[in-house]
């Protein structure tokens, strides 16, 4: 009897070993042909793609991972698919536009070896920054398929000569249902993003010579933090129409210096390392007219507390900003002022606390604080008088809670103390802090 049940339980073990042996080889089977699938594509693609001179490079994130953490990438050929088997069913380069050339050889190239593809487009940006509102539809996105993978192709614009931009994918009826759950998974073009301009180099991975961001360290940064933004050029333009643009020597003369004290003060903050973003007058002037707004007469800045370096001071006045005001703790209302010439720069500090952010101000002959709230925000990037710069994404909230709901008219008399819808006293400087928190040069 004893030997009846043990020789059932060693049958019953024996049928759930051999399932789990099936269920094993099958999957690792479909695991290795999915890989095969994979890889073919992609090298495929690479190959035809340097066959007809396409400098496209690599910018699939997660493969960028695998080479940025490792030491096994290298300038030499490997034989295992360890990189481009990535497990998923959308590989994504890019190229930059003038190096991409639409040939007709290059895709029957591709046809022939058993790809189909669609592609996206939307409106150059590029011109409306001069004011020019003919802007024509430019490719944005290409999606590849073969075998059941995808190979995504995401164009790049130069802009400015400064930095890299590409579009987002538009999803419309066009698109098939395939191709709009490819869209929707993908990491480079749910929104418009930017990049600085970078190395591109050449390495091998998988046997197979690819390109990709010398820095891939870099590139991996900046794409978590790449969404742009494009100022309203249309409402900027219907604004100016109807109020008119200030077109006086001396308001000309003005933005001239503002952008200057702006290129200044980008090198210098981007060398130490600190984000900022444009704030108060600068930002409405974006928001509202794409300009430096010419009566502010001077040039606005938001940096997190967090970011604050003590090596800000030294850095801006070694490069001939002087300090003017230090007002407040960088615990508390902090903010610093700077002169380049008979221009200033304010620079206010933000601080987060529940669910606000604000800043602080401080009136130097009275030691009264006041208190800016602003609702919750995050930083994109936009561009501005011809500059890759930070603005927060909620933009509309951002200024309506700085200007009201009339910030759309222009007001030349304002008063920090007075004039802001967020504005709120805040108490008083102890007397014996004052030395320390009120500081005017």
């Amino acid at each position: 009897m004893k030997r009846t049940r043990l020789l059932s339980v060693l049958i019953v073990i024996s049928v759930i070993f051999m399932c789990m042996q099936i269920y094993f080889f099958k999957n690792a089977g479909q695991r290795h042909e999915r890989h095969l699938t994979e890889e073919s594509a992609i090298k495929t693609f690479v190959e035809i793609s340097s066959s007809h001179n396409i400098p496209i490079f690599l910018v699939e994130p997660d493969i960028l991972q695998k080479i940025s953490n490792r030491q096994q990438a290298s300038r030499e050929p490997s034989k295992h698919c360890k990189y481009l088997c990535h497990n998923k069913q959308k590989t994504t380069f890019a190229v930059i536009n003038k190096h991409w050339k639409e040939q007709n050889q290059f895709f029957n190239t591709l046809k022939q070896s058993g790809f189909s593809w669609t592609h996206t487009t939307g409106k150059d940006p590029r011109p409306l920054s001069s004011r020019i509102h003919d802007n024509q539809d430019i490719p944005l996105h290409y999606l590849f398929y073969k075998n059941e993978h995808t190979i995504h192709l995401v164009i790049f614009y130069e802009r400015n000569s400064n930095y890299w931009w590409h579009g987002p994918i538009e999803v419309d009826d066009s698109i098939e249902v395939k191709d709009q759950m490819t869209v929707t998974g993908a990491v480079i073009g749910q929104h418009a993003g930017a990049f600085d301009k970078m190395v591109i180099s050449p390495i091998y991975i998988d046997g197979v010579k690819v390109h990709v961001p010398r820095d891939t360290s870099s590139f991996l940064r900046q794409l978590l933090h790449s969404k742009f933004i494009e100022c309203n050029y249309q409402e900027a333009s219907r604004f100016l129409e109807e109020n008119g643009d200030d077109n006086r020597e001396e308001a000309t003369f003005f933005r001239v210096k503002a952008k200057k004290l702006l290129i200044k003060a980008k090198d210098l903050l981007d060398q130490i390392g600190i984000r900022f973003w444009l704030s108060s007058g600068t930002c409405l002037g974006w928001y509202r007219e794409c300009n430096t707004i010419a009566h502010s007469q001077d040039v606005d800045l938001g940096i997190w507390i967090k970011d604050y370096q003590s090596s800000l001071i030294h850095t801006f006045e070694r490069n001939g900003l002087s300090l003017k005001h230090l007002f407040g703790k960088e615990e508390d209302s902090f903010e610093l002022s700077f002169m380049s010439g008979d221009l200033k720069l304010d620079i206010f500090f933000f601080y987060e606390e529940d669910n606000i952010m604000w800043n602080g101000g401080t009136q130097a002959k009275t030691g009264k604080k006041f208190k800016y709230n602003f609702p919750k925000f995050t930083l994109c990037w936009t561009e501005f008088v011809g500059l890759k710069v930070r603005v927060p994404c909620e933009t509309h909230s951002y200024i309506e809670a700085n200007y009201g709901k009339d910030w759309n008219k222009r007001v030349r008399d304002w008063d920090w103390k007075s004039s802001p819808a967020n504005v709120k006293e805040n108490g008083f400087w102890p007397e014996e802090e004052r030395p320390r928190v009120i500081q005017v040069f």
